[in-house]
């Protein structure tokens, strides 16, 4: 059944108990705040196919990891704990950017310090956080990705590690606006990944990547014997020249 298509009883049903990592999860009821936009409603529609897309593209297992996008002064976000297959229209969740919620009433993700951090700090219109296998495996290992391949330059230099926090806290997202610095991506330490863009499929994009590099690293790194050929700051900085006149134009 298409999404659009889903009833609000189906959604009072499994919306219930609760939430990711524990969080409980507020019963369906009459929606909280002002009424949804249009330009809302297209960005929650996008939003919920991104979200979708990291779990048919193995980059999240159930409801880990998260998605949001900013629509003026509005963050829009998963909620906690609902899978995402099961999210509707009516199911808009959103706050403003000191956190009040204005939109919906599903929780937002415990996620969300990580994700409005970012949108204070930058000028990032879109955010994805997973918990990709060969990131996080690569997380446990280095203070910062090796540089393996050029598409790091894609992400503003080599990618950091943030030091571990509990999810959820200011502390992870301070962790993580420090690893974030003049990048658009960084690893999260024994916990996943985080990128953002001006839109949700560069956002998307760049958390494709970084996953796609770490498995690239881990690969290399496991043949006995030999040491994968890294690239030096140099080499990635005529990358970057190459970069900003890629693609096409007009």
């Amino acid at each position: 059944m298409p999404w659009q298509d889903r009833g609000m009883a189906e959604q009072r049903e499994n919306q219930r108990g609760r939430g990711d990592h524990g969080d409980r999860v507020r019963e369906v009821g009459e929606p909280r705040g002002r009424r949804v936009s249009q330009e809302e409603a297209r960005a929650w529609a996008d939003l919920v196919d991104t979200a979708r897309r990291t779990v048919t593209e193995g980059l999240v297992v159930g409801t880990s990891g998260n998605v949001s996008v900013r629509v003026g002064e509005t963050v829009l976000v998963t909620p906690s704990g609902v899978p995402y297959d099961r999210l509707a229209p009516d199911d808009v969740t959103g706050v403003d950017l000191t956190g009040r919620q204005v939109l919906g009433t599903l929780v937002p993700t415990s996620e969300l310090p990580m994700h409005l951090a970012v949108y204070r700090a930058t000028d990032a219109r879109a955010i994805v956080h997973t918990h990709a296998v060969h990131a996080t495996a690569v997380s446990t290992l280095v203070d910062e990705l090796p540089l393996i391949h050029y598409m790091a330059a894609a992400l503003g230099g080599p990618v950091r590690v943030a030091r571990y926090a509990t999810y959820g806290t200011d502390e992870l997202a301070e962790n993580m606006l420090h690893a974030l610095t003049d990048r658009t991506g960084c690893l999260l330490q024994n916990h996943g990944t985080l990128t953002y863009g001006t839109t949700l499929p560069q956002a998307y994009d760049r958390t494709a990547q970084l996953e796609w590099m770490c498995r690239v690293w881990l690969t290399a790194s496991a043949v006995p014997g030999r040491s994968p050929n890294l690239l030096s700051l140099e080499q990635l900085a005529e990358v970057s020249d190459r970069l900003r006149g890629y693609g096409q134009r007009g």
